[in-house]
């Protein structure tokens, strides 16, 4: 049961990262076809102008699920390492918190508009405005799940030490698992001594 659910959880994960780079195709060709027939042809397309800003819409707010399940986000972590142990569990577990009531106020302002977003066409399109912000109702659900995972596994005690920090700094991973092999080699040369 346990590997099925994984197995869905990578599913999950990777429809949305192909959802993403769709978005990003149709951003690239949208734009590419509209500039080369504005230029040459001085012509363009009247759809142009909206689905590229859909789709970066969508690659917004999808990239934010994919970015908090990978513990991507921009962040500061200069306090938080200071703390000890106990004053770092704290802290992350108060941030997911806060994230869980961001997630649900998205979703409650989401359906508090459904109505009348649902009831606007786009200028060009002509598609029912849903389809653009309804992608928050995606997002709010998946982030309030992974933040509530989260909290569970904070008060079940399957978080690591090194996953109470959020903020993974470019090239970081490398040191840090530089740090550990040291760290290894020290203690094999300690014991062997």
């Amino acid at each position: 049961m346990n590997q099925l659910l994984k197995l869905a959880i990578a599913a999950f994960y990777r429809v949305i990262e192909v959802v993403m780079v769709l978005c990003m195709v149709v951003m690239l060709v949208t734009v590419f076809s509209n500039v080369v027939l504005r230029l040459g042809f001085n012509t363009g397309i009247n759809l142009s102008d909206e689905l590229p800003r859909f789709a970066f819409v969508w690659l917004t707010f999808l990239g934010a699920i994919v970015g908090l399940h990978r513990r991507a986000h921009l962040g500061v972590d200069l306090v938080v390492r200071a703390l000890p142990l106990l004053g770092r569990k704290l802290c992350w577990g108060i941030s997911q918190a806060i994230m869980l009531v961001c997630s649900l106020y998205m979703l409650y302002g989401t359906w508090l508009q459904h109505d009348i977003i649902a009831g606007n066409s786009s200028p060009v399109a002509q598609i029912s405005t849903l389809w653009v912000y309804g992608v928050s109702y995606v997002t709010g659900t998946a982030i309030g799940l992974i933040c509530i995972a989260n909290l569970i596994g904070l008060f079940l005690g399957h978080v690591a030490e090194e996953e109470l920090i959020d903020v993974n700094e470019e090239g970081m991973s490398e040191v840090h698992e530089i740090e550990h092999e040291l760290a290894d080699q020290g203690i094999r040369k300690g014991t062997a001594s």
